[in-house]
């Protein structure tokens, strides 16, 4: 008998719904990963062009991006009342009347994101609503602040109703090839976090090479990662096409041997709403359908609500208004 064809996100293990439970290090299958960066290159290059969509189509993947965004301010000057008017725009990111022009209920962004000081604030602002509240952590951007602290400001963060922590790794494990130590790290963050969900910011733009980029974001998943994320936001180069396909390859590769889905996230630097539409084809060619919700997928932005829904109501009325009349809060 003819065995079937694999197609590319076809696992080799069972598949399961559960998350992530992470795996033992298996440093052979980190030393076999190479990565191609010409053609890496070559097939990020052809997403803009070739997956264009219009009309109402470009409408529905717009509203689906929405849903997918952590909704995300990271600003030495954040105050209470700047991540409670954040918190009413996550529970309604698109204004009544072009929701209502397009046929559409009420949608919500996949998570608002904030400083560990501003939780407090984010998780009253959200009561009843079902929008998590994701934290930075870890010594958010740099994750050079001793070991200890890190931990310990997780778990702070859990206690006091995050349900997501964005985690920072420690770079110069990579750049030393000092897997073990990435590994240890990983876990023990995995730890820290409980039953909150942990997405491992890697630094893409730190790492150096892609091959880099793809093997940190399988010692993470191996240490129990929920998310893998592109960028701080703060590091000179952010998210990129060339390091989400990396990255999302990676995932599948995970995927297919373990039979655990890990999500992704690219953040910094995506602010327009073609941009969104650019990584939502990225994901339905390489992943498929599973990652185009918000559990597995979500953008890191800020400025890309108010693109989009600038978009949306030059859908419905064929005009553009004013940036200003979509504010974030």
């Amino acid at each position: 008998m003819q065995t079937p064809a694999l197609t590319p996100t076809t696992p080799l293990a069972p598949v399961t719904d559960a998350r992530n439970p992470g795996m033992p290090l298996d440093m052979q299958w980190v030393r076999s990963v190479q990565a191609n960066t010409s053609a890496i290159e070559r097939r990020a290059a052809t997403l803009p062009g070739r997956r264009s969509v219009k009309t109402d189509f470009q409408a529905a993947w717009l509203l689906k991006a929405i849903t997918c965004i952590d909704l995300t301010t990271l600003a030495g000057d954040d105050t209470d009342d700047r991540v409670r008017r954040l918190c009413a725009k996550a529970r309604q990111p698109v204004r009544a009347d072009i929701l209502d022009a397009l046929g559409m209920g009420q949608i919500t962004v996949g998570a608002v994101c904030v400083y560990h000081d501003m939780i407090g604030a984010a998780v009253d602002a959200l009561e009843g609503t079902g929008i998590p509240v994701a934290a930075v952590s870890t010594g958010f951007p740099a994750g050079l602040s001793p070991f200890h602290l890190r931990v310990r400001e997780i778990e702070e963060s859990v206690a006091i109703g995050a349900e997501e922590i964005d985690i920072v790794i420690s770079r110069r494990h990579v750049l030393s090839g000092n897997w073990q130590a990435l590994y240890d790290e990983m876990s023990t963050f995995r730890a820290a976090c409980g039953e909150a969900h942990v997405k491992a910011i890697l630094a893409t733009g730190e790492l150096g090479t892609l091959r880099n980029v793809a093997r940190a974001s399988l010692i993470c998943m191996m240490a129990g990662a929920d998310f893998i994320k592109t960028s701080t936001g703060k590091e000179s180069v952010n998210a990129t096409l060339p390091v989400s396909v990396a990255m999302v390859r990676a995932i599948r590769d995970y995927y297919q041997r373990t039979g655990y889905r890990v999500g992704y996230k690219p953040a910094g630097g995506i602010s327009k709403a073609k941009d969104a539409l650019t990584y939502l084809a990225l994901m339905k060619d390489e992943l498929g359908r599973p990652w185009l919700q918000p559990d597995l997928f979500r953008f890191g932005a800020s400025s890309l609500l108010g693109d989009i829904e600038r978009q949306l109501e030059h859908h419905v009325t064929g005009r553009y208004s004013a940036r200003y009349r979509h504010a974030l809060g």
